[in-house]
Order: structure tokens, then sequence, then C-alpha cells
């Protein structure tokens, strides 16, 4: 329920007092001195509207952050004193009530005799708080610690931590049989803000009945540092004629007291302005920012303002502490103030044909700030000036503009210029700019005197006309100057300065020129049919001018039309002509249209080229009658439109090609007359070709040479029961030939001439056989001898082979080994009593189709796709003999 209040502070005020929000103990000493600070409640936490704080003891004041302080002083006489904080809202209607308890020390001291003692607390820990900078006094009680056990043991406190045994020293310390703690002199807040210690409980004999205990000892602040400026004098800058409210700058302050308390909150304020009046600046209490409140800022009238200003902590409130500075504030300049002549009218003069003089200098007057773009000036020439004449140019150490000649002026066409001249600022102007106000102006008036000049060259280049075969010593007009004081040109005389090719001569009195060599407009050094002389002027005093004569040669019809391109390729596999174009140097009346036509005595030519006419200066040469690839010579003439013509051999190259490219790299190869040349490299290459060769041919003869030397012996039972190494497995060419059913295959000699074979008949005991030994071919002879048939190539028995240096041709082989190989192989099908022998047909010379070792028989007598099923049942031996091929 909701009770009224009445409280008086200064005059009567209603309250509606309501339900209490909580309750704060605060721990202080028994004797407060007025306006010191007693502790800090947080009042957001219980009301956060409130508009209205109040205290229902006059002995105490509480501020906007809670921060309580005492009005008056208090000594708590019963170590305990209550008020209440009433928060309200007046808007609202609604308030709530913080109760505040004050606790003095557990036991107070009066003449040294104890009045008051506390009840003992258990061992836990417990909050304790010291005012800074305390005046005692000391050793000043704190708290007392005990422990519950001392009711059953006799117990010792001690402490240690920060304060005690370590820095700072000795500045705390507990009896030892009390557990009363004391502080033996004042704390700086802003040096400690608090100190840590542990307390323990021991018995005499060393038992530890409890944990050690840590005590927070928090050193409440005061309000003993002044806030200092970041700096003692502050300089900023603010433009004229800036709108209000524009920044100037902003101030700092820094207050070592605790954060977020009255004790730094600082207010900021501007105490007093020089020049004084008006007021023109004001700051943000709060920020520090200074700001504008005018927008009258003339810096031609004041340049700069000094501000005293004041930094207040406890929210500017009377009793907090101050600092004051000092605030330099420069007023920035803007161009705000136009350039103005300080004469409206200037006279000056100026000899004729004088350049790069300076005739006069004007000034100007400006108010903005010196030796800025506001300030420097920018002249023009407004009027006046159309032929280029004069220029005006700003001298940067005065400001001044500086009139001079850049082109000479002519006393003759003119004896006197008016100018008008006009001055502005480098930088914008800043305000609004009107009609009259917009530029400064000026008239100036030059007079030009007269000089004695000499001869003038004007125009400086004049032409005259002669055709250019015109004969030499032909007499034409030159070129003329005059004096400008007489307009005459007596008295002046000629000389040549420059003739490239020394074709005319100068007449020294009149200028008058006479052909000396003969003229040729076509000549290289020509543009345009232009021919451009030098020549200099001088009168009696030496005074001079220099011209030039160009000379226009008329043309004539002096030369031909020729044809440029003196080669023309055509391409026979895409085209059957070729374009020729024709020029003629003289002028186009004495040009164009060209007559084209073949002129040649031999009727050939004639037959086989023709022309067709393309436009006036091209026409089309075509070739008849199918003629073969080569070059050809063509003349043709050609004819401009007065009858000259010029007769021109061209020379017209039949290509098998393409494109003309194609025929231009190869024309030797495409045309039939190459031509074939051996650079020293190819040269070289076959050198060593023809010395490698011989080295081949003499290593071949030498080895030939040793193998007739050496005797190879062939045991008459090679063949049997042994296999035979072989190294003619290399394939050849196969040639089938079929005669009584059998097959032979004929093998290639190698690279070394060692491919045919020998062989060698052995019939025993009614088998017969057939060796084949590698070697030369030898004399086609039949050796007999008792009890076999023995057909060979080598003339005796013995098997010795001697190689002759020949081969026969496969024809001649096939003649000798047809006939014999198939009467041995008939007689080989049967035994003494006509059967079939076990061993006539020899398996292992076909080793299927795909063999990696190929056949190794010289022949067959059954066709390879039928009749292989031997194959699976082979004998040991011939077993041995497949599984050697195949791994090879």
């Amino acid at each position: 329920t909701c009770s009224l209040l009445l409280f008086s502070i200064g005059h009567p005020i209603l309250m509606l007092g309501c339900d209490a929000c909580k309750q704060v103990i605060l721990h202080v000493p028994s004797e407060l001195h007025a306006e010191k600070f007693v502790g800090r409640v947080n009042l957001k936490e219980c009301f956060k509207s409130a508009n209205l704080i109040h205290s229902s003891d006059p002995d105490f004041q509480i501020l906007e952050d809670g921060s309580v302080y005492t009005t008056n002083t208090v000594i708590l006489s019963l170590a305990k004193r209550t008020f209440t904080i009433l928060l309200f809202n007046t808007e609202t209607q609604e308030g709530r009530e913080i109760s505040v308890l004050l606790e003095g020390p557990t036991e107070v001291w009066y003449n040294k005799e104890k009045v008051l003692s506390r009840p003992k607390r258990r061992w836990a820990p417990i909050p304790c708080s010291m005012q800074e900078n305390s005046l005692g006094p000391f050793p000043l009680f704190l708290q007392q610690i005990q422990s519950d056990t001392a009711q059953n043991y006799t117990i010792y406190y001690s402490i240690r931590g920060p304060g005690v045994d370590k820095e700072p020293l000795n500045l705390f310390y507990v009896e030892r049989d009390t557990g009363n703690l004391f502080c033996t002199g004042p704390v700086d807040r802003e040096q400690y803000e608090s100190f840590e210690l542990t307390a323990f409980a021991t018995t005499p004999d060393g038992y530890t009945p409890e944990y050690p205990l840590p005590l927070l000892i928090k050193i409440e602040d005061e309000n003993d540092n002044y806030p200092i400026f970041t700096e003692t004098t502050y300089s900023f800058t603010v433009f004229e004629n800036c709108k209000v409210g524009s920044s100037v700058g902003q101030v700092c302050a820094t207050d070592k007291d605790e954060p977020d308390t009255m004790h730094t909150r600082l207010r900021y304020t501007i105490l007093e302005q020089s020049p004084s009046p008006p007021t023109l600046f004001t700051m943000h209490p709060a920020t520090g920012i200074i700001t504008t409140t005018s927008s009258q800022l003339d810096r031609e009238l004041i340049e700069t303002y000094v501000l005293k200003i004041k930094v207040q902590d406890m929210d500017g409130q009377f009793f907090g502490l101050q600092t004051t500075a000092t605030c330099i504030i420069t007023i920035g300049d803007v161009n705000d103030n136009l350039p103005t002549f300080t004469r409206t009218s200037y006279v000056t003069s100026v000899e004729e044909n004088t350049v790069d003089v300076e005739i006069l200098r004007v000034t100007v007057q400006d108010k903005d700030l010196v030796n800025t773009p506001n300030w420097r000036a920018n002249y023009t020439i407004l009027t006046g000036n159309e032929n280029g004449n004069f220029k005006i140019v700003t001298d940067p150490q005065t400001n001044e503009g500086v009139l001079c000649v850049v082109k000479p002026l002519d006393y003759e066409e003119r004896q006197q210029v008016t100018l008008q001249i006009g001055v502005v600022n480098e930088a914008p102007y800043t305000r609004e700019v009107t009609s009259r106000s917009a530029m400064s102006t000026a008239t100036v008036t030059v007079t030009v005197k007269n000089q004695d000049e000499g001869p003038v060259c004007i125009p400086p280049a004049q032409t005259v006309r002669i055709k250019e075969n015109a004969p030499l010593g032909t007499r034409s007009n030159g070129y003329k100057a005059y004096d400008p004081e007489t307009r005459s040109s007596s008295g002046i005389r000629y000389r040549k300065l420059n003739d490239p090719r020394g074709w005319v001569t100068v007449e020294e009195n009149s200028g008058s020129i006479t052909i000396f060599r003969n003229l040729d407009r076509e000549a290289e050094t020509l543009r345009n049919g232009i021919y451009n002389i030098t020549v200099l002027a001088s009168d009696s005093a030496g005074r001079s001018c220099t011209g030039t004569l160009g000379i226009i040669l008329e043309d004539v019809n002096d030369n031909g039309p020729f044809i440029t391109r003196q080669t023309v390729v055509i391409c026979k596999t895409t085209m059957s002509s070729a374009e020729i174009v024709a020029v003629d140097p003289d002028e186009p009346v004495n040009g164009p249209p060209f007559e084209f036509r073949v002129e040649s005595s031999d009727p050939e030519v004639r037959r086989m080229w023709r022309l067709s006419r393309i436009n006036d200066t091209a026409a089309r040469l075509y070739y008849q009658n199918d003629p073969s690839f080569g070059s050809y010579r063509v003349p043709i003439r050609v004819t401009d439109r007065l009858g000259l013509s010029t007769l021109t051999s061209l020379n017209v190259i039949i290509c098998d090609c393409i494109t003309e490219s194609d025929c231009t790299t190869r024309s030797g190869e495409r045309t039939g007359n190459a031509e074939v040349r051996l650079g020293p490299w190819a040269i070289l290459a076959i050198l060593l070709g023809i010395a490698l060769l011989f080295c081949i041919l003499f290593t071949l003869v030498c080895g030939v040479s040793r193998a007739t030397k050496q005797l190879k012996v062939l045991p008459d039972d090679l063949a049997q029961q042994n296999l035979i190494v072989s190294n003619t497995e290399a394939p050849g060419d196969d040639k089938l030939y079929s005669t009584n059913g059998f097959t032979t295959h004929t093998v290639g000699t190698s690279g070394q001439g060692i491919g045919a074979t020998l062989g060698q008949g052995v019939k025993n005991g009614g088998q017969e056989t057939i060796e084949m030994v590698k070697g030369g071919h030898q004399t086609l002879d039949t050796c007999h001898g008792p009890g076999y048939h023995h057909h060979t190539m080598d003339p005796c028995r013995g098997g010795h082979v001697e190689t002759d240096n020949y081969r026969f041709t496969y024809s001649e082989w096939h003649n000798f080994t047809q006939p014999r190989l198939g009467e041995k192989v008939h007689l080989c099908d049967q035994d003494d009593v006509h059967k079939h022998a076990q061993d006539y047909v020899l398996p292992f010379n076909y080793e299927g189709r795909g063999s990696v070792a190929g056949s190794v028989g010289c022949c067959s007598d059954r066709p390879e796709e039928d009749g292989l099923e031997f194959l699976d049942h082979l004998e040991p031996k011939f077993r041995t003999l497949a599984e050697v091929c195949a791994k090879r």
C-alpha cells in the first residue's frame, strides 16, 4: 500500500511513496565528515524511469548515478543508521523506495574503552571497504574476522598479501588474538584500487581448523583528482561565412578518479570569448564540441578569437573540481572579396616592330589573405587583342599584371590600340555573383610609335608561272619587296639565297629571274610541280628581309606513259590473264586514257597474247594456245591521249601455282627453270657420306676375305638328333610356286648377302633327308657317290663352302631346285615296302598360323588352313623345338 509523504526541500513537495525495492548495506567509519562520499547505490536496477531522487535523511544527498554524499558531519554512535531513498516519476506517478543501512565498526572505542561490540561472524568472506585518503586516526579499524572454532580452540589470526608482506608493505595488520583488521595509513585509490588479502586461523600448535579466507578490501574513491585537458592550448580553424552550427573542433579532458562515477562525469563550458561581443561560439557540455552560433564570421574584420574554456567534474556541480584551458580559433579565408584595379584607365606606348617587351604594369587591391589563391590575380585581355599582339601575365611576387607585346605592331597599319583588361582570383568567388560585381575591368590605350624600317617581304611567299620546256635565257618576273614608308620597291636590291638545282638567276635591281638550266617538272625534288627559291631583299642601309619565290612549272607532254610493274605472274591453274597498269608523270591533261597494244614483229608472240581494256590506265593481258610453263617476253606499247608512247618489254611468268606468292617462293620448280645449287654444308654432307660408304665397303671386303680362309666342317649327322640354330628367320618376300602339288618358299637375302641355302640329300637305309646349310651360291653341280645321291651346289662331298662374289638370279635357282625337290619328296614318301615312312614328314617344319617364329621348314605339302591336328600330338623332341620357337 502506498503512503503519502511530505518532504521539505526549500518548499513543501507532496510525494507518493510506494513499496520498498531493496535494502542496501554500506559499511562506513564511525564518523563521516560533511560533503564526503559514503557509497553508491544502483538506482537503475530498482527504477529506471525515475526523474526525482530524494533522501529521507537530510544529512545525506543522493546524486543521479546513485552516489551518496554527506551534507553534514555524521557520527554513528550506535554503529548503525538507516534512511530511505525515494525514486519517483512525476509523469506516471510511480515510485520506489530503497532502504539504506549504514553500519559502523564492530567495535567502537571511546576514551580507550570499548563501548560497543558486535556478535561474532562466521568464517566467510566479508565485504570490506575503505575510504581513500582517509584522515584516520591510524591505525584505522576496518573490520573483525573470527572463526566459530574459537569457541573450542585458542585461535591465532594472521593475514598475507599485498599491503601486508607485499608492496606496499605493512599497510594492513590483524591482531593475533582478536582478529581485528587495521589500516596503518591513507591509501590512494588511483594507485591501489583494491587489496586481495588472505586470512588464516590457526591454533598455537599449528593446527589449521579453517581454510584460508580471501579478504577483498576495496578502496572507495574520493574526488581528489582534478580533470585535466589533454592540451593546455587548443588551436582550431573555421572558415569565414560558414553556416550556423558548423563544427569548429573538439576539446577533451581526462580524470583519474573512478570511471562511471560522478567524480569523472565531466562538463565543459566556455567561460570567456575574446573579442567578446557578439557571442559566436558554443560548446556542448558533454562532448566538448565547439560549434558556431553565427554566420557572420569575417576574417577581414577579426582574424582570431580566443576562448577560455572550463571542465568540471561532478557533472558541473558547484563543489566539483575544475580546470581551465585556452582555445584559439583562427578564421580561415575564403574568396569573398573580388580584386579591383587601382585605376580604371592606363596609357602606354610601344615602337612598331618590337616584340617580347614589357610596356605596362597594372595593380589591384584584394582584401583576402595575401599569397593565397583567394588573393592571387589572374589577368586577361577582354577586347582589342584580336590580332594577338599583346599578352598579360601575373607577377607572382607583386601580384601585378604585366602587359607585354608578343607580336610586332605596324605603325602603317594602326597607330593606336585600345585594350580592355579584366582581373579575377585563382580561387572561385564564393558569394553570389551579380553582373556588376563579376569582374573588375580597366582600359589600356597603347600608342604605336613610327620607326624607320627596312624593306618588307609581304607576302613572304610569291609565285610565278613558267612552262617546263621554256628555252634557256627566258626571263620572268621575280620576287618583289617594298619599303613600308614609301610603299615602293625602288632602291631595293635582290640576291638569291637558296636555289636547290641552280635552275635560275636573280637580277639584282629588279628581282626578275632568268632560266639558267632546263626546267623539269617531273624532277624528284619538286612537289606538286612547284620549284622554290629563297630571295634576300635589302636596302641601302643594309636592312633586309627574305621571301620565297615559288616557280610553278606548267606541264607539257614530254613523258610517255609506262608500265610500272615490269614482271607479272599468271597462275595457270587458277587464272588466264594478268592486269597491267600504266602511269604518266605528266598532268592528267597530257595523260590518260591510254592505249595498250602488243607490238612485236614475231607473229608467234601476237598469236600467243592478246590485250583487253579495263579502264583509262589499265588493261588485261591474256595468253592463248595453252603455252607451257615458263617465262616469256611480251613487248607492249602504251600511248597517251596526245599520241606520246613508250614501249615496255614485259616479263610474263606462267606458273603452276594457286597464288602469285607460291610462284615467287618456288619459281624455278614451278616454271621449269630450276637451278640446283649446293651450299657448303650440303657439299660437306655428300663428302662425308662418300667416305662412310668407302669404309663400309672396305669392311665387307675384309670380312669376306677372312671367311674364305676359314674351314667349316659339317658332320654327317648334323641334322640327326640335333637342333640347328639358324640366324635366317627374318621374313622376306614370300613367293608361292606349285609343281606336282609341292609348294616352295624362297627367302630373300639379307643385307650382308647371306640368305641363299645349300641343300644336301643323304640317302641311307631307305631314308633320305635334305639339309639346308647357310652359305653363298655355289656351282650348279651334282656329286654322285656310292650309296647316296647328293644334290648340292658344292662340288664335293666334304661340305666345304667357298663363297663367290655374286648371286644367281631367282629363276636360275628355281629351275635348278624345283625338279630335284619334287623328285626327292616323291622318293621319301615311301619306304622299302612302298609304305609311308614314319618320319618322312617333318611336323616341326610347320609351326602353325600366327607363330612368332614363322615356318621352320622350307616347304610344306599341305595347305596352312587344313590338316594341323598333328600339332596337338608332337613327339618330345619336336615339342621342345616348338617351345624354343614360341619363346623367341
